[in-house]
């Protein structure tokens, strides 16, 4: 993978940067968590200071029809001020306006284009749009890694057609980091996985099984594995497929290096609410009328002592319903564990990234990933299209 140090000069030369500013924008239209602006300053910083021009494009959300309400606009203006500069904002992705602007950059300048996603070419790798993008600059920078998995044309066509291509610092850590995880990791590894479905995460836990010491499961995911081992799960998110999925995982297990460990009881409440009324139960049956939504005392304690003694962590997915104080301490008491950890650890973005940044311990992490799905796909063994087409 080449990376910045492979760009040569830049004075004066014109980079299209991807980066990823999807970021949450509050009923105001500001933007409410700048986490994946700030994690993308060191890149541009460095472009900056060697003397290039930033042409920066980045997706918001899921537009259908260019809603306004999706611009990138707010982005700008708090970007600006982060670096301490003017960001001008493209009035589209492409088209001969945003061409002139592009074209009338100078070193130390940034322009960003509209929301990609405007163009429904984007998703698609249009040739066509590609071709619009590369021709913006002269050198193409990755630095999206949340992005990395989609072969767009942003990721993928524009960067095919500009010879001069790099990863930017951060896609640069994040494949770094997370292919040392399953490759090289300090010992015992330990892979913390929750969340809602087991086929969501199949491949992963697989992978897990193949190269981490020990999996430790939570979140609504656990109760397809409990009922494949006879348990009741009464009123738990529980499908019928993720059972057989399980099933398969048990079995798997059985042969594999790496040791399956499932929640020892449970926090269940009667419903899904803030309000619900809640039960400990001291086992992992759960009665009808209740439904688990948080591991309990004792998974806990057990969870903890394994992180404790971990030389790696790695967690995806949440131990329970967080976002509801009744059912938020399982989650919160593995992030404390993580922060206090004499481990390399490894937030592998989503909801896991939500919590330590929830929690106050996001600045205690090893590595917190701004790519949950394309995390997910690298541990896997996949290969990112938007890795790839730098190489």
């Amino acid at each position: 993978m080449r990376t910045l140090q492979d760009l040569g000069d830049l004075a004066d030369r014109r980079v299209l940067v991807r980066v990823d500013f999807n970021v949450p924008l509050d009923a105001e239209g500001a933007v409410a968590d700048e986490t994946r602006i700030r994690e993308t300053l060191p890149t541009l910083r460095e472009l900056l200071r060697r003397g290039a021009a930033l042409v920066l494009v980045s997706h918001l959300g899921r537009p259908k029809n260019r809603e306004p309400a999706l611009s990138l606009a707010p982005v700008a203006v708090r970007l600006g001020e982060l670096l301490g500069t003017k960001v001008a904002m493209a009035p589209a992705v492409v088209g001969a306006e945003v061409r002139e602007l592009a074209e009338a950059l100078t070193g130390g300048q940034l322009l960003l284009l509209e929301n990609v996603r405007y163009e429904p070419g984007e998703t698609k790798n249009d040739p066509g749009l590609a071709a619009e993008l590369a021709a913006l600059a002269d050198v193409y920078v990755d630095d999206a890694f949340g992005a990395a998995h989609r072969a767009h044309a942003s990721t993928v066509g524009a960067a095919e057609l500009m010879p001069q291509r790099a990863a930017g610092l951060l896609l640069e850590r994040e494949v770094r980091t997370l292919t040392e995880l399953t490759e090289s990791p300090a010992r015992p590894l330990v892979a913390i996985l929750g969340g809602a479905k087991v086929s969501d995460k199949i491949k992963v836990i697989e992978r897990f099984l193949q190269v981490a010491d020990t999996v430790l499961i939570g979140g609504a995911m656990a109760f397809p594995f409990l009922c494949a081992q006879g348990h009741e799960v009464g009123n738990s998110l529980c499908a019928a497929d993720d059972v057989e999925h399980a099933r398969a995982l048990l079995e798997l297990e059985l042969k594999s290096p790496g040791r399956l460990v499932l929640p020892a009881d449970l926090v269940a409440g009667d419903r899904f609410a803030a309000d619900a009324t809640t039960e400990e139960i001291d086992g992992t049956d759960v009665p009808d009328g209740l439904m688990g939504l948080d591991i309990g005392p004792r998974t806990v304690a057990e969870y903890t002592d394994i992180i404790g003694s971990a030389g790696t962590v790695f967690w995806n997915g949440p131990m329970g319903a967080f976002e509801l104080a009744p059912f938020a301490a399982g989650t919160r008491a593995v992030a404390d564990a993580l922060a206090g950890a004499d481990a390399v650890t490894v937030v592998g973005g989503g909801d896991s990234a939500a919590a330590v940044q929830l929690f106050g311990v996001a600045e205690r992490m090893t590595h917190v990933s701004t790519g949950g799905g394309a995390a997910l796909e690298l541990i896997e063994g996949r290969s990112l299209p938007g890795v790839d087409v730098l190489a």
